[in-house]
């Protein structure tokens, strides 16, 4: 009985440590975030995500994923955007003979970064005291 009640006893001293154990395991493995989802269809859309995905990059890690979206038009060209959550943070319409492809990857980027600050700053100014920020 004292050796069944000795185990009982250092497995319930034990059980923390695992517990914390596997935490800070869990904590190291965490999900990936911050990438940069290539969600277009021509060739001019899947150079301007890998042109804006080197440029992000650089720039520092993203919370959440992005989404480079296109539909192209035969009469417009492609209309390519950029989800950032939910929110559009970047729209524009690419021309099938763009050579400067990668300048126009270059300001979206910054653009991207100016409206993510922008809107986590909101976010940290908005009361959600009684709705959450996806509520409203």
């Amino acid at each position: 009985m004292s050796r069944l009640t000795l185990g009982l006893l250092l497995l319930v001293l034990l059980s923390p440590l695992q517990a914390q154990e596997a935490s800070e395991q869990a904590e190291r493995e965490a999900e990936l975030s911050g990438l940069i989802i290539d969600n277009t269809i021509t060739r001019f859309g899947h150079d301007f995500h890998r042109y804006l995905s080197f440029q992000l990059q650089d720039a520092r890690e993203l919370e959440n994923d992005l989404v480079v979206r296109e539909r192209p038009s035969a009469r417009w060209g492609s209309l390519v955007w950029v989800e950032y959550g939910q929110r559009t943070v970047y729209r524009r319409f690419l021309q099938p003979n763009v050579a400067e492809i990668e300048a126009i990857a270059t300001q979206a980027a910054q653009l991207i970064l100016e409206e993510i600050n922008r809107s986590k700053l909101q976010n940290l100014l908005q009361d959600t005291f009684d709705m959450d920020r996806d509520e409203l």
